[in-house]
């Protein structure tokens, strides 16, 4: 065999092993997109005019926060990013790596830099496992430009990433993918030739396409899994069609009465939040049990119930939000059938419990007040003062301790002087919120007294 020969069958075979390991990956990585433009579903967070498209158009890149739920694209599009700008990207996962693991990143960066000026992305997921010490590892190559970091999230980065490094990023909500997202992705699944199934003589019936929709609950990732799986179980049935059953065979999971693609979802999750909002026990455990029957994941229905005591019924009957956290917990250990009764007493337990939106009403009042004022400072008095220069500066003067005063309670403010006499919190007269509405009414006569 000559030289050449021996070139082509060389190539020939890294060819052929090439395109083996391609077929060997999941059908979820090989259609991960390259591009901003093939992304799907995520308009509000790269779509025309939005920060990260402008930033890899000017190349002008910023540290960033992805939040959102499993499946949404945000590792997806942290290597986009990367890939469009030409960066060093590095992985880092926050379950495994450590301040060592940082530390390695970081001198790799600097050696990309000087070596070929080259730019590093940290693309961190799971970035809320990191402690504090892990994070505040990060703090000054943020700041100084050595490292682009692109932390991934499904936690609210509010309260899992420490406020020195959240200040130095912005944060990007992503959300999960709507149905019709869903079956575009599927669409080209299907119809991708050399990534896809476009070469595999399958097709997709809508019976098939809707169960799948309905099942990957707007994670892309769990779409084209149960997909692929669909596909080959097909296939190992010598057909080409993939219906509704090879998909409930395939991924052992019955299709729903109704699908989270129409509005009958909807509808009966609205029916019984209404149902037990209208203080209606029947009627909460028809709908409850519809849901049950029909397929929908318990734990959901639980954590809307978690919501709406707190939501609906709120200090008129603190009981409810640990009867609705008990029930949750009661089924995820007993499971159904059994745990199915523990929502059933929670719900009407939730339904017959006096009604109060106080606590939904006062803390959106809050809020509002919040975007209005801005960050108004902490009153002197009030501030912690464990520090003898903070004391000299006046920390902490003038606190009165209200359990020295007859009744634990004296005249003092504890908002900021421009809030001094605002009220958000306003009772109803209605189950225990009338005991806190008529030992409130007194405080407050007391509290609001000038000094």
């Amino acid at each position: 065999m000559s030289s050449e020969e021996s070139n082509e069958t060389r190539d020939l075979f890294k060819h052929q092993s090439k395109k083996a390991a391609e077929a060997s990956r999941p059908l979820a990585d090989r259609m991960r997109p390259k591009t901003l433009d093939e992304l799907i579903g995520q308009d509000q967070a790269v779509g025309n005019g939005t920060l990260i498209r402008n930033a890899v158009i000017a190349d002008h890149l910023f540290s960033m926060i992805l939040w959102g739920p499993p499946g949404s694209g945000k590792t997806t599009i942290a290597r986009i990013i990367a890939g469009q700008t030409k960066c060093y990207f590095v992985h880092l996962s926050a379950v495994l790596a450590g301040v060592k693991d940082i530390r390695d990143v970081i001198e790799a960066a600097r050696e990309q830099w000087q070596l070929y000026q080259k730019r590093t992305i940290l693309f961190v997921d799971e970035i809320h496992r990191f402690n504090k010490s892990q994070q505040d590892a990060f703090l000054h190559h943020v700041e100084t430009g050595m490292i682009t970091l692109i932390g991934a999230t499904t936690e609210n980065p509010s309260f899992e990433v420490i406020s020195a490094l959240l200040s130095r990023c912005q944060t990007i909500s992503l959300y999960s993918l709507s149905d019709e997202a869903i079956q575009k992705l599927l669409a080209r699944a299907m119809s991708d030739r050399k990534k896809g199934l476009g070469d595999s003589g399958l097709t997709l019936s809508n019976g098939a396409l809707k169960h799948i929709v309905s099942l990957s609950d707007g994670d892309a990732r769990v779409a084209l899994n149960a997909l692929e799986i669909a596909a080959f179980a097909t296939q190992s049935a010598g057909r080409t069609e993939i219906t509704r059953e090879d998909v409930e065979t395939a991924l052992q999971r019955k299709a729903f009465t109704y699908d989270k693609s129409g509005e009958a979802h909807y509808n009966l999750i609205s029916a019984f939040h209404k149902s037990l909002r209208g203080s209606d026990p029947d009627a909460s455990l028809y709908w409850l049990a519809r849901m049950m029957s029909a397929g929908e994941d318990p734990f959901y229905i639980a954590r809307r119930m978690v919501r709406f005591a707190s939501e609906d019924i709120g200090n008129a009957d603190p009981r409810a939000l640990s009867i609705a956290l008990d029930a949750m917990e009661a089924y995820r250990f007993l499971g159904s059938p059994e745990g199915d009764l523990c929502l059933a007493q929670a719900a009407v337990y939730l339904a017959c419990a006096p009604k109060s939106n106080r606590i939904y009403t006062a803390y959106g009042q809050a809020q509002k007040t919040i975007k209005k004022t801005g960050s108004l400072a902490v009153p002197y008095h009030i501030r912690n003062a464990p520090t003898r220069l903070m004391k000299e500066k006046g920390y902490s003067d003038g606190y009165k301790y209200p359990h020295d005063y007859p009744g634990g309670i004296i005249a003092q403010s504890y908002l900021p002087d421009k809030l001094r006499h605002s009220s958000f919190y306003k009772p109803t007269e209605r189950g225990y919120e009338k005991i806190i509405k008529e030992r409130l009414d007194a405080w407050r006569a007391i509290t609001q007294k000038k000094e």
